[in-house]
């Protein structure tokens, strides 16, 4: 029996889905991505199982919901308590390591790697404490913007430390020899997530007078759904723009930072190439959720739009055809994807299933796929389940939202209200009761982070808890 071909898994930060040339965006150029699906399979309609970083990396790290987790926001960062992947495969004998961003909590805890190079963690330990004082009568605005004081051309910490992981997973594959496999080697880098600065040159490949216009703003009469208004009123970083120009720029460093990143994918699979190991590694590039990047006047992520839940997901090497999966998937698939690669079971949610398994099959578009955020600025829980043509959305208290992603891919007119869908609004709603009971699972959120709270010595304690903006990488 042969044995199994090594894994390199390329996770970015806020990558939104449609963001790279191989999807075809007008003007975002990544032709190392593009490559890479030209060679493999490319799923065209991916999802994180949760639209902010630590409990999404959470929930990827275990193969399970966030609901299941109970990890709900990123003052509740994986310790590695629960079993994932990662542990699965040191059972097995498979080495495995890190390089880069994890948004775990400590390097100390039992993660499920072999070792943890340069990894990023929650700050301090604890994460964004004081955003998850999530009531509307209780919660402290952020002050600042999460975007960045400077939005524009150079480098910031955060370009500065993907150098590092770049450099760093260079020099790993590069210490590798052909007979060293079959390994997993999981590497973390943070763009195109905010601040919005930007290597010039990579900047410059964005004129301003250039840039689409974005859909459905507030300026232009559109008025957001209620929640999503509560939510982005906890940051709004649309209002602390100091001007047009500004916002064209942050618009510019978004997509700059998204070829940045292409840049530094391109290093690493050079580096692996030049190893001699491209022939005998499967390789899978994906992000952990996507950023709104303006649409609905909203930047960054926090809600269940496809320009914030839908997610990249490129897989290519000796064990992947030439192809385009459009059945729906989940992050949570490539979790157990990682596993299936060694042989390994991977105890996760009910019905997820290996990529691989799922690109081999004929196509579903009717598979259900879930998603929910109970995170920084949400006054109630919010889910999502897409099967085939509809996405619906559930927001506990508040009306609900309904779209049409075939007759409507850009989600401009919700069809909750309308008589004519009453039956499929009902059924989409059984079907996010099957997952999980949504009043239940709000309940149990609040009530976790509640006693989060208190452990820290109450509201006082915890509004003086963690990092108000992007977390910073390590020194």
């Amino acid at each position: 029996m042969s044995r199994p071909a090594n894994l390199l898994v390329l996770m970015s930060d806020e990558h939104q889905a449609r963001a790279m040339g191989c999807a075809g965006h007008p003007i975002v150029q990544t032709p190392h991505l593009d490559a890479l699906a030209a060679r493999g399979t490319r799923f065209t309609n991916a999802y994180t199982p949760c639209p902010i970083c630590v409990p999404a990396r959470a929930a990827f790290a275990t193969g399970r919901y966030v609901h299941q987790t109970r990890l709900w926001d990123n003052a509740m960062p994986y310790t590695g308590a629960i079993p994932g992947w990662g542990h699965a495969l040191q059972a097995a004998g498979v080495p495995v390591e890190s390089i880069g961003k994890l948004h775990y909590r400590a390097k100390e805890d039992p993660a499920g790697f072999d070792v943890e190079h340069i990894p990023m963690m929650v700050a301090g330990g604890t994460g964004m404490v004081w955003a998850s004082i999530r009531r509307e009568d209780e919660r402290v605005l952020a002050d600042g913007r999460m975007l960045g004081d400077y939005i524009g051309p150079g480098t910031s910490k955060y370009t500065e430390y993907d150098q590092d992981v770049t450099a760093r997973s260079m020099d790993w594959l590069g210490n590798r020899k052909p007979d060293d496999g079959p390994w997993c080697l999981y590497v973390g880098l943070v763009a195109p997530h905010f601040p919005l600065v930007c290597p010039e040159a990579f900047y410059d490949l964005y004129p301003t007078k250039d840039l689409p216009e974005v859909k459905l703003h507030p300026n232009q009469g559109y008025h957001r759904h209620p929640w999503v208004e509560r939510q982005n009123a906890h940051g709004d970083n649309e209002a602390k723009f100091r001007d047009a120009d500004e916002r064209l720029r942050a618009m510019a460093a978004y997509y700059g930072l998204c070829s940045w990143l292409d840049h530094n994918v391109g290093q690493i699979l050079g580096a692996l190439d030049a190893a001699g190991l491209g022939g005998e590694t499967n390789v899978v590039y994906t992000s952990d959720h996507g950023d709104n990047l303006g649409a609905r006047g909203l930047w960054g992520k926090s809600n269940l739009y496809q320009e914030s839940v839908a997610i990249p997901m490129i897989a290519a090497g000796p064990d992947w055809p030439t192809a385009t999966c459009t059945t729906p998937v989940s992050l949570l698939d490539l979790s157990v994807e990682i596993c299936a690669a060694f042989s390994t079971p991977l105890d996760s949610a009910e019905g997820i299933k290996p990529l691989r398994a799922i690109a081999a099959s004929d196509p579903d578009p009717e598979r259900v796929i879930f998603s929910e955020y109970h995170a920084v600025g949400s006054v109630s829980g919010a889910f999502m389940v897409r099967q085939g043509r509809w996405k619906y959305h559930h927001y506990v208290g508040f009306l609900p939202e309904l779209f049409d992603l075939e007759a409507d891919p850009e989600e401009l007119h919700d069809l909750a209200a309308d008589p004519a869908h009453a039956k499929t609004l009902s059924r989409m709603e059984a079907l996010l009761r099957s997952v999980c009971d949504p009043k239940a699972t709000d309940a149990q959120a609040f009530a976790d982070q509640d006693a989060m709270i208190a452990g820290y010595g109450g509201r006082e304690a915890a509004l003086k808890l963690g990092a108000r903006g992007a977390t910073p990488p390590p020194s």
